[in-house]
């Protein structure tokens, strides 16, 4: 299937986020901001609508926004020791559900030189979402129901599990529960991180991608039942 309307990723999108990487001030980007604008930016828009096209396959609620789905390139630096003002890469966000974008689970893409990650699932479960995570992780038909969705996602061998933060079963929980390895998670996500392929410059990178999404799809069903029972 073609990217519907995505040419791919241009060549200098990978080199202006080389080149950002050596040279991250605000007097580069500007003398360089065409080359965001046309490189970086008009390219992800288009990719994020074949994305959300392809991907309405699978979660036919998704979001596939051309604004909100990518994120700004601009770092917050009020409150961090590393005061460069620009990330270095390119990062992307689709998501399902009726809950704001970052509480809901959903398919991630980032692109930083020369390495790609693709993910699916919530980074950090906002406040609200924990207590659910919990129970669904002890519960009696969830439980085991999100042990097999790993062992689904793990036997492809080329993804990882991510959100493990703490280091202790949390205060009421069975530290003994076969499942309480997965209490010690603040966010759980399936991910796939390699060089970046040679599909990032042709259409087919909607289907690449596809692909890896579909084989992480079971974490993200697990999820968004989490999300809808909170």
């Amino acid at each position: 299937m073609s990217g519907q309307g995505f040419d791919g990723f241009p060549r200098d999108c990978v080199a202006f986020l080389r080149e950002l990487r050596r040279h991250n001030d605000r007097e580069w980007f500007e003398r360089n901001r065409d080359r965001y604008q046309a490189s970086v930016l008009r390219p992800a828009r288009s990719f994020v609508a074949a994305l959300g096209l392809r991907l309405y396959e699978i979660a036919p609620a998704i979001h596939a926004d051309a604004t909100a789905s990518i994120f700004r390139i601009h770092r917050d630096v009020r409150f961090a020791k590393d005061k460069s003002p620009f990330k270095t890469n390119l990062a992307i966000w689709l998501w399902e559900g009726g809950r704001p974008r970052l509480e809901c689970s959903g398919f991630y893409f980032e692109l930083e030189p020369p390495d790609l990650l693709l993910a699916t699932g919530i980074y950090q479960f906002p406040r609200p979402l924990l207590p659910a995570y919990r129970a669904s992780v002890v519960h009696a038909l969830h439980g085991p129901e999100l042990i097999r969705v790993i062992a689904k996602v793990r036997s492809r061998r080329r993804y990882q599990l991510g959100g493990q933060k703490f280091k202790q079963t949390p205060r009421g929980y069975d530290p003994e529960h076969p499942n309480a390895r997965w209490l010690l998670h603040d966010g759980l996500y399936a991910m796939h991180r390699d060089q970046a392929p040679a599909e990032l410059f042709r259409p087919d990178l909607v289907d690449y991608c596809f692909a890896r999404y579909r084989d992480m799809l079971p974490l993200h069903t697990w999820l968004r039942g989490v999300v809808e029972r909170a």
